[in-house]
């Protein structure tokens, strides 16, 4: 019984140990087998993450790209915006001289009669003395029509200077007041209104009874309203409607004045 006893003991620690070692062995396999797996996650991950960094790279570029399109294209956009503004302006510019050659036009036809017909009785009351002789009132005619056609062409700058040559060669001739209003208007047209406005004072002062004054007045107020000169071209039109307040000027002034802030 002893003997078998023992030997039984003895089978029993020699399975044990060949378990132990069995269940070594196994432990060891796993423990590399997680090792590698545990390898491969980490390579997985760092190969996704590199991805995720040239992604990531790509898409700062395409972002950085897609900033400079979009600054150039306001800038393009400013630049239209700043030409469509020029373009208005200049668009209401050339509406602004359109408006002052058809108010000259219509000013020239309605007075147009009256200049072919123009005699001594036109000027102040104080008449010049007469022309010399006839060759004289005949040149004086031929330059102030031939001045009178450059304006009527629209050449505002060439009447000018036919104008003030007319009134700087015939200072004391009976067509002196009228060259006086249409160089006036002449330098009204071309936005010379400080000039434009001596020259219709001038007109005023030389011949105050001249049909013209009244116009010269309004074209006086018309100047100042230019500049911006509210509170002048208010007087002037409150003068002109009280020296003449039966003309058509001074009806103009009226509802000119009424318009005024």
């Amino acid at each position: 019984m002893r003997i078998s006893s023992w030997r039984i003991a003895v089978l029993a620690l020699a399975c044990l140990a060949g378990q132990g070692a069995q269940a070594q062995l196994f432990g060891d396999d796993q423990a590399r087998q997680a090792i590698l797996d545990l390898r491969q996650r980490f390579d997985q991950s760092v190969a996704a993450q590199n991805r995720l960094v040239d992604e990531n790279t790509q898409m700062r570029r395409g972002m950085l790209d897609l900033q400079q399109q979009i600054e150039s294209l306001r800038g393009e956009l400013a630049r239209s915006r700043g030409q469509e503004e020029q373009l208005t302006r200049d668009l209401g510019e050339v509406r602004k001289l359109l408006g002052t050659q058809q108010a000259l036009d219509e000013r020239l036809r309605k007075l147009e009669t009256a200049e072919t017909t123009r005699t001594a009785s036109d000027t102040a009351a104080s008449q010049p003395p007469p022309l010399p002789n006839e060759s004289a009132a005949a040149g004086e005619k031929q330059d102030y029509d031939a001045a009178l056609a450059v304006f009527r062409a629209g050449d505002f700058k060439g009447a000018q200077t036919g104008f003030a040559g007319f009134v700087k060669r015939y200072p004391r001739s009976n067509l002196a007041p009228s060259a006086l209003f249409w160089l006036g208007n002449a330098q009204y047209a071309t936005r010379d209104y400080k000039e434009a406005i001596t020259n219709f004072r001038s007109l005023l002062t030389a011949s105050p009874n001249h049909q013209r004054a009244p116009e010269a007045m309004l074209s006086i107020a018309n100047c100042q309203i230019e500049l911006k000169d509210t509170r002048a071209a208010r007087a002037t039109l409150e003068s002109l409607v009280k020296t003449y307040p039966q003309s058509e000027a001074a009806q103009a002034g009226r509802e000119r004045l009424s318009r005024l802030k």
